[in-house]
């Protein structure tokens, strides 16, 4: 029977992809005292890095907030691999970071964010509201637009 995380996800229409390996020294997650912590996630899809570039530099805040979203899935793909296959153990979404490459004049970062954090609150309803930060920066690994980690209540 699947899990009520799983139902939810369905409904969505979301298909967890199988978690990409890290691409340098570090591991994708880190259990302890009932917390995952999940290693930045990149918008990688079937093809590749979907989202690339600076935002603010032909690209605006709703590119950004595409590659959050998709950032937000791989992170779900992590999690689940964490928690044993089962998202129900989740018990909280702690905290989600976001890393935008952008111009020095963007300044929507939030909206760009948006895109992981509404996907949490989505899937998880109230227990998917989180604390988070977005942070613009001038660059990322692979020239990915956004990237995402979080840190994850389980039980």
């Amino acid at each position: 029977m699947a899990s009520m995380i799983d139902r939810k996800l369905n409904e969505l229409g979301i298909v967890l992809p199988n978690p990409d390996k890290p691409l340098a020294n570090y591991v994708p997650y880190v259990l302890t005292n009932g917390m995952v912590f999940l290693s930045g996630q990149l918008p990688f899809n079937v093809n590749g890095i979907r989202h690339t570039g600076q935002l603010g530099i032909g690209n605006g805040w709703e590119i950004g907030f595409k590659a959050a979203h998709l950032c937000a899935i791989n992170l779900l793909a992590q999690l689940k691999v964490a928690c044993d296959g089962d998202l129900d153990k989740v018990t909280r979404v702690i905290k989600l970071t976001g890393y935008i490459s952008s111009s020095e004049e963007f300044s929507e970062h939030s909206k760009v964010i948006d895109g992981a954090s509404n996907l949490m609150i989505d899937v998880f309803g109230r227990i998917g509201r989180h604390a988070r930060a977005a942070v613009g920066t001038s660059s990322l690994p692979m020239n990915a637009s956004v990237e995402v980690d979080g840190v994850f209540g389980i039980e």
